[in-house]
């Protein structure tokens, strides 16, 4: 009975293994997934923040006392842009000449900023959420959860 159940568990292993590998390796690595745009329309990582900045601190609704920690956030979110940034431009260029090694620890670098980022981010996220009123916490939440900055309702 034991080998049964390996005989099926196997391949399905191999073929979820494959297919992530597929993933990985025919992946479009000219650095346009950073800005989810052609080459020709990209948008810079500190283009995007400040955009997102702005949709935010619109749905939101910051009262006076939550401009510290609104700023401190805010911060955080334009240097972790600026490093993106920095990150990105040096490797665009290089992008097309880079074999599969060199393409999966790119790829591996902008995952650990990623990481490094989220680091950063989640204190003063933290701090600022704590901070919001019941109201503020479900914007929060749904435009957190869904990726949805729709216009909302201010009480």
């Amino acid at each position: 009975m034991k080998q049964r159940a390996h005989q099926v568990a196997f391949p399905a292993v191999f073929i979820v293994m494959v297919a992530f590998l597929c993933t990985i390796f025919f992946a479009n690595a000219d650095l346009a997934f950073a800005a989810g745009k052609t080459k020709s329309d990209r948008t810079t990582a500190v283009a995007y923040t400040e955009a997102q900045i702005k949709q935010l601190q619109d749905a939101l609704a910051i009262t006076a006392d939550q401009t510290v920690l609104w700023n401190n956030l805010t911060q955080v979110m334009r240097e972790n842009a600026a490093d993106m940034d920095a990150l990105t431009k040096d490797k665009t260029e290089s992008a097309k000449s880079m074999n599969a090694v060199e393409h999966m620890k790119f790829h591996r670098q902008i995952t650990e900023a990623h990481l490094n980022q989220l680091k950063k981010f989640i204190p003063a996220f933290e701090a600022l959420y704590a901070s919001m009123s019941d109201a503020q916490k479900q914007v929060t939440d749904t435009i957190f959860l869904t990726g949805k900055h729709a216009k909302h309702k201010k009480k």
